[in-house]
């Protein structure tokens, strides 16, 4: 019932227009969130690359079920290598490698082979051959594994209406509404950064489409559903360009479940490991990381916080880490430059101008109070809000105290108001009009005569 609530809810958002959320985070943090999941995969998948399967594959939290962590697991994993399931994730990274080099791509039949499938199909192959391999080849354990649905209708489970007046239900049902909606819109906005012809997804469109499929998946037992981006990353390397991928995504996987269940669990997870190694590393690229610190500190730190955050807890908490940076960022540089100030000396008699910017909040207070105390006597300043939209009436206070104050101690301090501007404007106008309407009526009167 909780999960039918929540669909219903995203629905509700998606109508309210509540997807404009995505386009409010910072590029450095969205892209921290995509260097951060590269990063993630890469360090979740070495356990199965080497035949630990111990966590669940797709858990992406710091703190796994069984209450170890990310780094604790790969301390785990040394003791507990296979090298069945090396053999395999060698063998299938070194082809997805292979597939990325100019003699692949540029050979026209090997260049119609996905080399994610090629890999699958020999991972499949090598675990085959390794039933005589004993305690160091491929158990069960190391293969995918799908659940019963020879039982068909009979194991869906229906939600129980007679809680739709709980409390607890909406409750729960709010919380996942939320969660889902932000780690979708986010993952929203890493994808269209990731396309490489930058098509727009309507977020708002996401939000229904997303509510009505958590109705359907809480109507017959599911669990709630939300993008992420590992599926959308690996659709868009895979050459997808429209929805229909993802339409065909969902129709493959569903009919490979209910049509070839036991082909799928050939599959050892070991070659799926390789995939996402390669999936993982085109996410947190070196050079991203070089780019965003030539873009300077205000846009790699947010960066750098937001992967960090993003590995030791999970991506939700990461990114809203790593906006909090931003946001101090952001009002710090506010703060630091509300106005340009031309701190030279004027001998040729000319006043020092400070002029304002569009808006000039309270947070300004301080810079401003600093730039127009402790000036030399006889020093003329003009704080120019002429063009300012928006001046916040503390700032405004601020400069007639400080007038007030230069003048004893000699220093004029000369205010631009921007009403004064406004009457300036209107006075230029009338005196526009004015003279139009005299032209007009000379010109009347040369006709009268």
């Amino acid at each position: 019932m909780t999960c039918v609530a929540a669909g219903a809810i995203q629905v509700v958002l998606g109508i309210a227009r509540s997807g404009i959320i995505a386009y409010y985070f910072p590029s450095s943090v969205i892209k921290g969130m995509l260097a951060g999941i590269g990063i993630i995969i890469i360090l979740k998948q070495i356990p199965h690359a080497l035949g630990y399967d111990a966590d669940f594959e797709g858990d992406q939290s710091f703190v796994q079920p069984d209450s170890s962590t990310t780094f604790s697991t790969l301390m785990d994993v040394v003791d507990r290598v296979t090298p069945g399931a090396v053999l395999v994730s060698v063998v299938c990274l070194g082809i997805l490698l292979l597939w990325e080099t100019r003699l692949i791509k540029g050979s026209k039949v090997l260049a119609m082979v996905p080399g994610p499938l090629l890999a699958v199909i020999v991972g499949v192959i090598l675990g085959g051959l390794q039933s005589g391999f004993g305690d160091h080849g491929l158990e069960a354990v190391h293969y995918v594994d799908l659940p019963d649905l020879s039982k068909g209708v009979a194991a869906f489970t229906f939600p129980d209406w007679g809680t739709i007046g709980d409390p607890r239900v909406w409750t729960l049902a709010v919380t996942l509404a939320i969660v889902a909606s932000l780690e979708t819109l986010l993952c929203v906005e890493a994808t269209d950064k990731l396309d490489p012809h930058k098509h727009t997804t309507p977020t708002d469109r996401e939000l229904l489409a997303q509510g009505a499929g958590n109705i359907l998946s809480g109507l017959i037992g599911g669990l709630p559903v939300t993008q992420v981006i590992v599926r959308s990353s690996a659709n868009i390397q895979a050459g997808g360009r429209s929805k229909l991928s993802t339409i065909l995504h969902g129709a493959l996987i569903l009919l490979a479940i209910i049509v070839i269940p036991g082909i799928m669990e050939l599959i050892p997870l070991a070659s799926l490991a390789a995939i996402l190694f390669v999936v993982g590393y085109k996410l947190a690229k070196p050079s991203l990381f070089k780019q965003m610190w030539q873009k300077g500190w205000t846009q790699f730190v947010p960066f750098v916080v937001t992967i960090v955050a993003m590995i030791f807890t999970d991506l939700l908490t990461g990114v809203l880490l790593g906006m909090a940076v931003g946001v101090f960022v952001v009002l710090r540089n506010t703060y630091l430059t509300p106005f340009h100030f031309d701190t030279k000396p004027k001998d040729d008699g000319k006043p020092i101008r400070i002029a304002l910017g569009e808006v000039v909040t309270f947070f300004h207070k301080a810079s401003i109070q600093r730039a127009l105390t402790g000036l030399p006597s006889s020093t003329h300043v003009v704080v120019d809000a002429s063009g300012t939209m928006d001046l916040d009436p503390d700032v405004r206070e601020l400069i007639e105290e400080c007038t007030i104050r230069a003048e004893e101690e000699g220093v004029r301090i000369e205010f631009i108001a921007p009403e004064e501007r406004k009457r300036q404007a209107t006075g230029v106008l009338t005196s526009r009009v004015q003279r139009a309407a005299d032209r007009r009526s000379k010109k009347n009167r040369v006709d009268a005569r």
